[in-house]
């Protein structure tokens, strides 16, 4: 097995709050791609869409994906849009075992809502609700699906119990 994990998944899914108790759970390192973009630009998300534009984002977070991708062990939580390039798919499928969260998008817009960082951190919604989320997850699955080896529900689970599945499905050794 490759040493590394990739969380993928539409935003409020749980990628970064299962992702840092699974890397804490098998003792590896943690990475967030968005995280890294803001670190490297000195901007939140929001302020890189606003200011640079979606094209220079999409960028940013393909080169800290490839940047991650030499990391092990390593669970490496990315942003809900990293499966929108080929490149980072084929680089997903190819340097590591890609764990598909996903819940419905009432759920999401519910955790969404409760998140204070979403929106000083997140860009917004174009059309808003949980209509956009619907939208997105119609135009995402099929994507998510070609590079998941793995798939969980975390519509009704603690992060906790979801990293306790994650461990039991993927038979993780450490």
């Amino acid at each position: 097995m490759n040493p590394r994990f990739y969380l993928v998944g539409l935003r409020a899914t749980g990628k970064s709050t299962v992702g840092r108790l699974l890397a804490k759970r098998l003792n590896w390192a943690f990475f967030d791609t968005d995280e890294e973009v803001e670190r490297r630009t000195g901007l939140t998300i929001r302020e890189v869409f606003s200011q640079k534009g979606e094209a220079v984002f999409r960028e940013l977070e393909s080169e800290v994906l490839l940047s991650m991708s030499r990391q092990t062990p390593a669970v490496i939580a990315t942003g809900g849009g990293i499966v929108l390039s080929e490149s980072n798919r084929q680089l997903l499928k190819q340097t590591g075992r890609v764990l598909w969260l996903h819940a419905p998008p009432a759920i999401l817009w519910q955790r969404m809502q409760a998140d204070p960082t979403t929106s000083s951190r997140r860009p917004n919604l174009a059309a808003g609700g949980v209509a956009e989320l619907e939208s997105l997850a119609q135009a995402r699955t099929p994507l998510y699906e070609e590079v998941a080896h793995e798939d969980f529900d975390t519509s009704s689970r603690i992060p906790e119990a979801i990293v306790e599945e994650i461990v039991n499905r993927c038979r993780i050794s450490y």
